[in-house]
């Protein structure tokens, strides 16, 4: 039999106490990183069901074996200890067995892939709620000690840890607001006093938010709760953006909502429904200013689709010669109006003089067989007169320029860049699409400006491009006193579309008569005269 230490100062008895508890956590904290280690999915590791036990049990087991004879007889011979054994026992009992249910609940909805019920805040204060109260009732039977008396006999306490709790509180109260009232959820695009970033997650005392700079936001509760704040991503997904740009005062109204709507519709990023809207703000003395306004999905990329919406429309308006005004003082006024003339003459030359480069470096009126081949249907004079009207334009990446089976009558060259080319025939019960790209030098959409059928083909820009633009006003220029080209143009385009009319029966965009007219010479000298003739008018 184990004889009975003799006993020590109570001081003494409570520092063995003390030492146990020093231990316990020491033994908690090994186990926390030696789980840390052998687990390499955060994710597993906050949800492994036996991680969060290692608390309760390492304390569990501790009071075990303080209250086992051999332990308790030696460091606690007085027996003063034995009901804060027992407390302490019986505490972390229920601590226990509290946290094995909750884990147990956790697991089950995770199983089934359902979120848990609660809100992780209103959930914490639960818990948290449960283990105070047992806790008093603990203390109340194994010392006596009644904690509504202890707080309505000290105001003094009470006010200082009202005082001291005050911002605590406050904060729990408000996420639990916040949860309640369904404001955001996690995963949702929000902006909170003046930061917009998604809502990584909300606990007793804060919301994170993680921001466009890739940095993390941390709010008290009640600053959320208290402030203004919106969420992007309720009640759903789709949010408006807008983009303003202001345009010079001479800009046709109409031309400018035109040009505003097909860069949204280049963007692929914008929902068709509900369809994007432009409107005009105001009037000053430096233009107008407009307002495109378009619907997104994915509010994470509204950097990236905005400057993607103010590219298109770059390009759109230097095809429109919409000009975008931009505010000088008067000193700068005056250089400019100082620039040389002949420096603008040599501009012109320059721009003039590439121009009738990139028209004689193409297939545009050259003919493609026989002895001829290859060689101009004209004279080099006029294919300098036509590069003086003709104007260059330019495409983004991506851009359609024309589709198949729209009706044109411009053909272009490519000055630069890379153009892609799709045509889709028809069979029966078959539909098959082939494909072509053209480069510097390309000549298309000639066979809509020669014939006036639809085009026979959609074409898109696979990179940034610059093509010139021939338009039916100034190839009928070419035309005027020259039979002797309308008819070598009417035999080369009515020869080649017989030679392709096989294929040209397939496309489905073009009718029997389109057909007709376009493997016809006289048909197609007809319609050259025409354009010469309305030129003249």
């Amino acid at each position: 039999m184990t004889e009975p230490a003799s006993s020590f100062p109570l001081y003494i008895e409570f520092l063995f106490l003390l030492l146990g508890a020093v231990a316990a956590l020491v033994v908690y904290f090994l186990l926390r990183m030696a789980v840390t280690r052998s687990v390499q999915d955060k994710e597993k590791l906050e949800t492994a069901f036996f991680s969060r036990l290692n608390f309760p049990l390492v304390f569990l087991l501790l009071f075990l074996c303080l209250r086992w004879d051999i332990v308790r007889v030696h460091l606690f011979p007085s027996g003063k200890m034995d009901n804060y054994l027992n407390a302490g026992l019986l505490f972390f009992i229920i601590f226990f067995l509290i946290r094995y249910f909750d884990l147990f609940l956790c697991r089950w909805h995770a199983r089934r892939s359902r979120p848990f019920p609660l809100p992780r805040v209103l959930h914490g204060f639960i818990l948290a709620i449960l283990y105070i109260v047992s806790l008093f009732i603990i203390l109340n039977k194994y010392m006596g000690l009644s904690i509504s008396h202890f707080l309505t006999t000290s105001a003094l306490l009470t006010m200082i840890l009202g005082l001291a709790l005050q911002g605590v509180l406050s904060n729990i109260l408000s996420g639990l607001s916040l949860h309640f009232t369904k404001s955001f959820s996690k995963g949702d695009w929000v902006e909170i006093s003046g930061h917009e970033g998604v809502v990584l997650d909300t606990n007793w005392r804060e919301t994170r938010i993680f921001d466009r700079q890739s940095n993390i936001i941390i709010l008290p509760n009640n600053v959320v709760a208290s402030g203004k704040f919106t969420n992007f991503s309720n009640p759903d997904k789709k949010t408006a953006l807008t983009f303003t740009v202001k345009v010079s005062a001479d800009a046709s109204p109409s031309d400018v909502f035109t040009a505003l709507a097909e860069a949204a519709s280049d963007v692929p990023d914008i929902l068709a429904l509900p369809k994007p809207q432009t409107y005009i703000l105001s009037f000053d003395d430096f233009g107008v200013a407009y307002e495109l306004k378009f619907w997104i999905k994915d509010f994470s990329r509204k950097h990236p689709i905005m400057g993607e919406v103010g590219k298109k429309i770059w390009y759109r308006f230097q095809r429109r010669n919409i000009q975008i005004p931009v505010p000088v003082s008067d000193k700068v006024m005056d250089i400019i109006r100082s620039v040389n003339t002949d420096e603008k003459r040599m501009a012109v030359e320059q721009k003039e003089k590439k121009n009738f480069d990139d028209l004689m470096n193409s297939s545009f009126l050259r003919y493609d067989e026989g002895e001829n081949r290859g060689e101009l249907m004209l004279d080099e004079k006029h294919v300098h007169n036509l590069a003086t009207r003709i104007r260059r334009l330019r495409f983004d990446r991506g851009e359609v320029i024309f589709r198949q089976g729209d009706r044109g009558e411009q053909c272009y060259v490519v000055s630069y860049g890379r153009i892609k080319g799709s045509i889709s025939f028809e069979e029966p019960e078959k539909t098959f699409t082939t494909e072509f790209v053209l480069e510097r030098g390309a000549l298309f959409g000639e066979m809509s400006l020669f014939t006036g059928m639809p085009r026979t083909a959609s074409v898109i820009a696979e990179e940034e491009t610059e093509v010139l633009e021939i338009t039916a006003e100034d190839f009928a220029v070419l035309l005027i006193d020259k039979d002797a080209l309308s008819e070598s143009i009417a035999d080369m385009v009515s020869r080649r579309n017989s030679e392709n009319r096989s294929n040209l029966e397939k496309i489905k965009e073009l009718s029997a008569e389109d057909i007709d007219l376009s493997t016809n010479k006289k048909s197609i000298m007809k319609r050259l005269k025409r354009l010469v003739a309305g030129f003249i008018r």
